[in-house]
Protein backbone atom coordinates (compact mmCIF):
# COMPACT_ATOMS: atom_id res chain seq x y z
CA UNK A 1 0.00 0.00 0.00
CA UNK A 2 1.23 3.49 -0.85
CA UNK A 3 1.71 5.98 1.98
CA UNK A 4 0.35 9.50 1.55
CA UNK A 5 1.86 11.65 4.26
CA UNK A 6 -0.26 14.75 4.92
CA UNK A 7 0.72 15.42 8.52
CA UNK A 8 3.80 17.61 8.14
CA UNK A 9 2.39 20.07 10.69
CA UNK A 10 2.65 17.31 13.30
CA UNK A 11 6.12 16.14 12.31
CA UNK A 12 7.84 16.54 8.96
CA UNK A 13 9.74 13.66 7.30
CA UNK A 14 13.37 13.48 8.45
CA UNK A 15 15.68 15.02 5.86
CA UNK A 16 18.69 13.14 4.54
CA UNK A 17 20.80 16.26 5.05
CA UNK A 18 19.86 16.27 8.73
CA UNK A 19 20.75 12.61 9.21
CA UNK A 20 24.13 13.13 7.52
CA UNK A 21 24.93 16.23 9.56
CA UNK A 22 24.05 14.51 12.84
CA UNK A 23 25.85 11.23 12.10
CA UNK A 24 29.32 12.23 13.42
CA UNK A 25 27.75 13.23 16.73
CA UNK A 26 25.65 10.10 17.20
CA UNK A 27 28.38 7.57 18.04
CA UNK A 28 31.83 7.28 19.50
CA UNK A 29 33.49 10.12 21.38
CA UNK A 30 31.26 13.18 21.64
CA UNK A 31 32.85 15.70 23.94
CA UNK A 32 31.01 17.86 26.43
CA UNK A 33 30.91 21.34 24.85
CA UNK A 34 31.63 22.86 28.27
CA UNK A 35 34.98 21.08 28.54
CA UNK A 36 38.46 22.20 27.48
CA UNK A 37 40.13 19.21 25.77
CA UNK A 38 40.15 18.72 22.01
CA UNK A 39 37.01 16.53 21.92
CA UNK A 40 35.14 19.14 23.95
CA UNK A 41 36.44 21.94 21.73
CA UNK A 42 35.26 20.10 18.62
CA UNK A 43 31.81 19.68 20.16
CA UNK A 44 31.69 23.32 21.21
CA UNK A 45 32.70 24.44 17.73
CA UNK A 46 29.84 22.40 16.22
CA UNK A 47 27.35 23.86 18.70
CA UNK A 48 28.50 27.43 18.07
CA UNK A 49 28.36 26.97 14.30
CA UNK A 50 24.81 25.70 14.70
CA UNK A 51 24.03 28.70 16.92
CA UNK A 52 25.17 31.02 14.15
CA UNK A 53 22.79 29.34 11.68
CA UNK A 54 19.83 29.58 14.06
CA UNK A 55 20.54 33.23 14.83
CA UNK A 56 20.76 34.16 11.16
CA UNK A 57 17.51 32.32 10.40
CA UNK A 58 15.62 34.60 12.81
CA UNK A 59 17.72 37.73 12.40
CA UNK A 60 19.29 37.85 15.84
CA UNK A 61 22.75 37.73 17.35
CA UNK A 62 24.21 34.29 18.18
CA UNK A 63 24.35 35.21 21.86
CA UNK A 64 20.55 35.35 21.87
CA UNK A 65 20.12 31.69 20.88
CA UNK A 66 19.15 29.33 23.70
CA UNK A 67 19.08 25.68 22.63
CA UNK A 68 16.17 23.74 24.14
CA UNK A 69 14.72 20.25 24.06
CA UNK A 70 12.02 21.25 21.57
CA UNK A 71 9.30 23.78 20.85
CA UNK A 72 7.31 23.15 24.03
CA UNK A 73 10.30 23.80 26.25
CA UNK A 74 11.15 26.89 24.24
CA UNK A 75 7.65 28.34 24.68
CA UNK A 76 7.55 27.40 28.37
CA UNK A 77 10.91 29.04 28.98
CA UNK A 78 9.73 32.24 27.30
CA UNK A 79 6.39 32.45 29.11
CA UNK A 80 7.17 31.07 32.55
CA UNK A 81 10.73 32.43 32.55
CA UNK A 82 9.52 35.95 31.78
CA UNK A 83 6.79 35.72 34.41
CA UNK A 84 9.22 34.52 37.08
CA UNK A 85 11.66 37.33 36.35
CA UNK A 86 8.91 39.97 36.32
CA UNK A 87 7.11 38.93 39.49
CA UNK A 88 10.25 39.31 41.62
CA UNK A 89 10.15 43.06 41.07
CA UNK A 90 6.42 43.77 40.63
CA UNK A 91 3.35 43.30 42.78
CA UNK A 92 1.27 42.16 39.80
CA UNK A 93 2.28 40.23 36.69
CA UNK A 94 0.01 39.87 33.67
CA UNK A 95 0.58 37.49 30.77
CA UNK A 96 -1.30 38.37 27.58
CA UNK A 97 -1.78 35.51 25.12
CA UNK A 98 -4.04 34.84 22.17
CA UNK A 99 -6.88 32.36 22.67
CA UNK A 100 -5.59 30.20 19.80
CA UNK A 101 -2.07 29.65 21.09
CA UNK A 102 -0.58 26.18 21.19
CA UNK A 103 -0.99 24.57 24.61
CA UNK A 104 2.76 24.98 25.10
CA UNK A 105 2.03 28.68 25.60
CA UNK A 106 -1.44 28.50 27.13
CA UNK A 107 -0.57 25.84 29.69
CA UNK A 108 2.62 27.62 30.73
CA UNK A 109 0.73 30.88 31.25
CA UNK A 110 -2.10 29.29 33.22
CA UNK A 111 0.39 27.26 35.26
CA UNK A 112 1.98 30.49 36.45
CA UNK A 113 -1.43 31.98 37.31
CA UNK A 114 -2.41 28.80 39.15
CA UNK A 115 0.78 28.68 41.20
CA UNK A 116 1.13 32.39 41.95
CA UNK A 117 -1.71 34.63 43.13
CA UNK A 118 0.08 37.69 41.75
CA UNK A 119 -0.02 36.36 38.18
CA UNK A 120 -2.98 36.89 35.83
CA UNK A 121 -3.59 35.59 32.31
CA UNK A 122 -5.53 37.60 29.74
CA UNK A 123 -6.58 35.74 26.61
CA UNK A 124 -7.23 37.81 23.49
CA UNK A 125 -9.89 36.55 21.10
CA UNK A 126 -9.85 36.17 17.33
CA UNK A 127 -12.29 36.73 14.47
CA UNK A 128 -14.05 33.97 12.54
CA UNK A 129 -10.96 33.45 10.38
CA UNK A 130 -8.79 33.08 13.46
CA UNK A 131 -6.98 36.44 13.23
CA UNK A 132 -6.12 38.25 16.47
CA UNK A 133 -8.42 41.04 17.70
CA UNK A 134 -5.94 43.93 17.80
CA UNK A 135 -8.36 46.34 19.51
CA UNK A 136 -8.77 43.85 22.35
CA UNK A 137 -5.00 43.49 22.56
CA UNK A 138 -4.52 47.23 23.00
CA UNK A 139 -7.23 47.27 25.68
CA UNK A 140 -5.50 44.46 27.57
CA UNK A 141 -2.15 46.22 27.90
CA UNK A 142 -1.43 48.06 31.13
CA UNK A 143 1.48 48.60 33.52
CA UNK A 144 1.20 45.06 34.95
CA UNK A 145 1.85 43.29 31.63
CA UNK A 146 5.14 41.39 31.50
CA UNK A 147 4.67 39.45 28.29
CA UNK A 148 2.58 39.34 25.12
CA UNK A 149 2.72 35.99 23.31
CA UNK A 150 1.11 35.62 19.87
CA UNK A 151 2.02 32.82 17.49
CA UNK A 152 3.35 33.62 14.04
CA UNK A 153 0.94 31.20 12.36
CA UNK A 154 -1.60 28.84 13.86
CA UNK A 155 -0.59 25.20 14.00
CA UNK A 156 -4.11 23.91 13.24
CA UNK A 157 -5.46 26.26 10.57
CA UNK A 158 -2.22 27.81 9.27
CA UNK A 159 -3.61 31.34 9.67
CA UNK A 160 -0.97 34.08 9.86
CA UNK A 161 -1.11 36.56 12.72
CA UNK A 162 -0.37 40.35 12.57
CA UNK A 163 2.92 40.28 14.46
CA UNK A 164 4.06 43.72 13.34
CA UNK A 165 0.93 45.20 14.92
CA UNK A 166 1.45 43.10 18.04
CA UNK A 167 5.00 44.43 18.35
CA UNK A 168 3.80 48.01 17.82
CA UNK A 169 1.17 47.63 20.55
CA UNK A 170 3.77 46.39 23.03
CA UNK A 171 6.29 49.06 22.08
CA UNK A 172 3.65 51.74 22.62
CA UNK A 173 3.86 50.95 26.33
CA UNK A 174 7.45 52.21 26.26
CA UNK A 175 10.76 50.76 25.10
CA UNK A 176 11.53 47.48 26.83
CA UNK A 177 8.50 47.57 29.14
CA UNK A 178 6.65 44.61 27.64
CA UNK A 179 8.41 41.51 26.31
CA UNK A 180 6.94 40.03 23.13
CA UNK A 181 7.16 36.35 22.22
CA UNK A 182 6.05 34.39 19.18
CA UNK A 183 5.69 30.66 18.76
CA UNK A 184 7.05 30.32 15.20
CA UNK A 185 7.12 26.52 15.19
CA UNK A 186 4.39 26.19 12.54
CA UNK A 187 5.61 29.17 10.52
CA UNK A 188 9.33 28.39 10.35
CA UNK A 189 9.16 25.89 7.45
CA UNK A 190 7.44 28.49 5.26
CA UNK A 191 8.06 32.11 6.26
CA UNK A 192 11.03 34.45 6.32
CA UNK A 193 11.23 34.90 10.09
CA UNK A 194 13.74 37.73 9.78
CA UNK A 195 10.89 39.74 8.29
CA UNK A 196 7.82 38.07 9.81
CA UNK A 197 9.01 38.35 13.42
CA UNK A 198 11.14 41.49 13.02
CA UNK A 199 9.67 43.41 15.97
CA UNK A 200 9.33 40.42 18.31
CA UNK A 201 11.73 40.01 21.23
CA UNK A 202 11.69 36.20 21.56
CA UNK A 203 10.96 33.51 18.95
CA UNK A 204 10.44 29.78 19.51
CA UNK A 205 11.60 27.12 17.02
CA UNK A 206 11.27 23.34 16.82
CA UNK A 207 13.42 21.09 14.62
CA UNK A 208 11.13 18.14 13.87
CA UNK A 209 8.47 20.32 12.23
CA UNK A 210 11.13 21.10 9.60
CA UNK A 211 12.51 17.62 9.02
CA UNK A 212 14.98 17.82 11.88
CA UNK A 213 15.31 15.68 15.02
CA UNK A 214 12.75 15.51 17.80
CA UNK A 215 13.66 16.98 21.18
CA UNK A 216 15.52 19.81 19.50
CA UNK A 217 14.53 23.47 19.48
CA UNK A 218 15.58 26.96 20.40
CA UNK A 219 14.40 30.17 21.98
CA UNK A 220 15.93 33.08 20.09
CA UNK A 221 16.16 36.47 21.81
CA UNK A 222 16.56 39.70 19.86
CA UNK A 223 17.33 41.77 22.94
CA UNK A 224 18.55 41.10 26.45
CA UNK A 225 15.17 40.42 28.04
CA UNK A 226 14.74 39.25 31.62
CA UNK A 227 14.07 35.50 31.66
CA UNK A 228 14.66 33.19 34.60
CA UNK A 229 16.13 29.78 33.87
CA UNK A 230 13.58 27.04 34.51
CA UNK A 231 16.40 24.46 34.61
CA UNK A 232 19.21 26.09 36.57
CA UNK A 233 22.57 24.49 37.17
CA UNK A 234 25.86 24.48 35.34
CA UNK A 235 25.51 27.85 33.69
CA UNK A 236 25.07 26.45 30.18
CA UNK A 237 23.36 28.57 27.51
CA UNK A 238 24.54 31.74 29.23
CA UNK A 239 22.76 30.80 32.42
CA UNK A 240 19.32 30.57 30.85
CA UNK A 241 19.14 26.78 30.52
CA UNK A 242 21.23 24.38 32.57
CA UNK A 243 22.31 20.94 31.39
CA UNK A 244 24.78 19.57 28.88
CA UNK A 245 23.93 20.65 25.37
CA UNK A 246 23.07 17.86 22.90
CA UNK A 247 25.52 18.44 20.06
CA UNK A 248 23.67 16.23 17.57
CA UNK A 249 20.37 17.96 18.30
CA UNK A 250 21.87 21.40 17.73
CA UNK A 251 23.56 20.32 14.51
CA UNK A 252 20.34 18.68 13.30
CA UNK A 253 18.31 21.82 13.94
CA UNK A 254 20.81 23.92 12.00
CA UNK A 255 20.81 21.47 9.08
CA UNK A 256 17.01 21.53 8.93
CA UNK A 257 16.99 25.34 8.95
CA UNK A 258 19.52 25.42 6.12
CA UNK A 259 17.26 23.17 4.01
CA UNK A 260 14.18 25.25 4.82
CA UNK A 261 15.99 28.46 3.87
CA UNK A 262 16.97 26.97 0.50
CA UNK A 263 13.38 25.89 -0.16
CA UNK A 264 12.05 29.32 0.74
CA UNK A 265 14.46 31.02 -1.63
CA UNK A 266 13.29 28.75 -4.46
CA UNK A 267 9.70 29.63 -3.62
CA UNK A 268 6.58 27.81 -2.53
CA UNK A 269 4.54 28.28 -5.72
CA UNK A 270 4.01 24.57 -6.34
CA UNK A 271 2.92 23.98 -2.76
CA UNK A 272 0.52 26.94 -2.99
CA UNK A 273 -0.95 25.50 -6.18
CA UNK A 274 -1.49 22.12 -4.53
CA UNK A 275 -3.00 23.81 -1.51
CA UNK A 276 -5.49 25.66 -3.73
CA UNK A 277 -6.35 22.48 -5.60
CA UNK A 278 -6.83 20.52 -2.40
CA UNK A 279 -9.03 23.21 -0.86
CA UNK A 280 -11.19 23.38 -3.97
CA UNK A 281 -11.52 19.61 -4.22
CA UNK A 282 -12.43 19.12 -0.58
CA UNK A 283 -14.88 22.04 -0.47
CA UNK A 284 -16.87 20.39 -3.28
CA UNK A 285 -17.52 17.28 -1.17
CA UNK A 286 -20.87 16.82 0.65
CA UNK A 287 -21.06 18.68 3.95
CA UNK A 288 -17.56 20.16 3.60
CA UNK A 289 -16.51 23.67 4.60
CA UNK A 290 -13.01 25.10 4.34
CA UNK A 291 -12.27 26.57 7.75
CA UNK A 292 -10.45 29.75 6.68
CA UNK A 293 -12.12 31.82 3.98
CA UNK A 294 -10.32 35.15 3.84
CA UNK A 295 -7.19 35.25 5.99
CA UNK A 296 -3.69 34.50 4.71
CA UNK A 297 -2.43 31.03 5.59
CA UNK A 298 0.75 28.99 5.41
CA UNK A 299 1.24 27.29 2.03
CA UNK A 300 1.19 23.73 3.29
CA UNK A 301 -1.95 23.61 5.45
CA UNK A 302 -5.55 22.89 4.48
CA UNK A 303 -8.15 22.72 7.25
CA UNK A 304 -11.72 21.66 6.60
CA UNK A 305 -14.74 20.56 8.62
CA UNK A 306 -17.51 18.14 7.67
CA UNK A 307 -21.10 18.12 8.90
CA UNK A 308 -22.36 14.96 10.62
CA UNK A 309 -18.91 13.34 10.60
CA UNK A 310 -16.65 12.36 13.49
CA UNK A 311 -12.96 13.06 12.92
CA UNK A 312 -11.78 9.83 14.50
CA UNK A 313 -13.99 7.76 12.19
CA UNK A 314 -12.83 9.69 9.13
CA UNK A 315 -9.17 9.40 10.10
CA UNK A 316 -9.56 5.66 10.70
CA UNK A 317 -10.88 5.13 7.18
CA UNK A 318 -8.19 7.38 5.68
CA UNK A 319 -5.51 5.45 7.54
CA UNK A 320 -6.80 2.25 5.97
CA UNK A 321 -6.09 3.82 2.59
CA UNK A 322 -2.58 4.87 3.58
CA UNK A 323 -3.41 8.52 4.25
CA UNK A 324 -1.66 10.07 7.26
CA UNK A 325 -3.58 13.13 8.48
CA UNK A 326 -4.90 14.60 11.71
CA UNK A 327 -7.92 16.32 13.18
CA UNK A 328 -6.00 19.14 14.83
CA UNK A 329 -2.83 19.41 16.91
CA UNK A 330 -1.04 16.12 17.59
CA UNK A 331 0.05 16.77 21.15
CA UNK A 332 -2.58 15.05 23.28
CA UNK A 333 -1.24 11.48 23.39
CA UNK A 334 -3.80 10.42 20.81
CA UNK A 335 -6.80 11.55 22.87
CA UNK A 336 -9.76 12.94 20.95
CA UNK A 337 -10.29 16.40 22.39
CA UNK A 338 -12.22 19.37 21.08
CA UNK A 339 -10.19 22.11 19.42
CA UNK A 340 -9.85 25.28 21.46
CA UNK A 341 -8.76 27.00 18.24
CA UNK A 342 -11.99 26.24 16.40
CA UNK A 343 -14.01 27.16 19.49
CA UNK A 344 -12.27 30.54 19.65
CA UNK A 345 -13.13 31.09 15.98
CA UNK A 346 -16.79 30.44 16.69
CA UNK A 347 -16.97 27.16 14.78
CA UNK A 348 -19.99 25.19 15.97
CA UNK A 349 -19.17 22.11 18.00
CA UNK A 350 -21.13 19.95 15.57
CA UNK A 351 -18.78 20.98 12.77
CA UNK A 352 -15.63 21.07 14.87
CA UNK A 353 -16.05 17.38 15.71
CA UNK A 354 -15.65 16.66 12.00
CA UNK A 355 -12.42 18.58 11.46
CA UNK A 356 -9.59 17.45 9.21
CA UNK A 357 -6.12 18.98 8.84
CA UNK A 358 -4.05 18.05 5.80
CA UNK A 359 -0.53 19.46 5.80
CA UNK A 360 2.00 19.08 2.99
CA UNK A 361 5.66 19.56 2.21
CA UNK A 362 7.74 20.25 -0.87
CA UNK A 363 7.94 16.56 -1.66
CA UNK A 364 4.14 16.27 -1.85
CA UNK A 365 3.14 15.55 -5.46
CA UNK A 366 0.08 16.27 -7.60
CA UNK A 367 -0.62 12.54 -7.57
CA UNK A 368 -0.56 12.59 -3.77
CA UNK A 369 -3.17 15.35 -3.74
CA UNK A 370 -5.37 13.44 -6.17
CA UNK A 371 -5.09 10.27 -4.11
CA UNK A 372 -5.99 12.04 -0.89
CA UNK A 373 -9.01 13.82 -2.37
CA UNK A 374 -10.28 10.51 -3.71
CA UNK A 375 -9.65 8.80 -0.38
CA UNK A 376 -11.58 11.47 1.53
CA UNK A 377 -14.48 11.21 -0.92
CA UNK A 378 -14.62 7.43 -0.53
CA UNK A 379 -14.40 7.67 3.26
CA UNK A 380 -17.26 10.17 3.41
CA UNK A 381 -19.38 8.00 1.16
CA UNK A 382 -18.72 4.98 3.35
CA UNK A 383 -19.61 6.89 6.52
CA UNK A 384 -22.81 8.17 4.92
CA UNK A 385 -23.79 4.65 3.85
CA UNK A 386 -23.17 3.27 7.33
CA UNK A 387 -25.18 5.96 9.14
CA UNK A 388 -27.82 6.73 6.52
CA UNK A 389 -30.56 4.27 7.53
CA UNK A 390 -30.62 5.51 11.13
CA UNK A 391 -31.25 9.12 10.15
Amino acid sequence: MSLYYFDHAASAPRRDEVTEAMAPWMHGVVGNPSGSHRAARAARRAVEEARDVVAAFVGAKPGGVIFTGGGTESCTLAVAGAAQAHRRHHERTTLVVSSIEHHAVLDAAHMMARDHASVEVREIGVDTDGVLDLAALYDALDDTVALVSVMCANNETGVLQPLSAVAAAAQARGPGHVMTHSDAVAAAPWLDLVDSTAGIDAVSLCAHKMGGPVNSGALVLRRDVAIDALMPGGGQERGRRGGTVDVAACVGLAAALTCVEAERRRGHEQVRARQARLRAGLSALPGARVTVEAAATLPGTVHVTFADVASDELLFLLDQEGVCASAAASCSSGAAVSSHVLAAMGVAASRARGSLRLSMGHETSDDDVTAVMNAVERALARLAAETGPSR
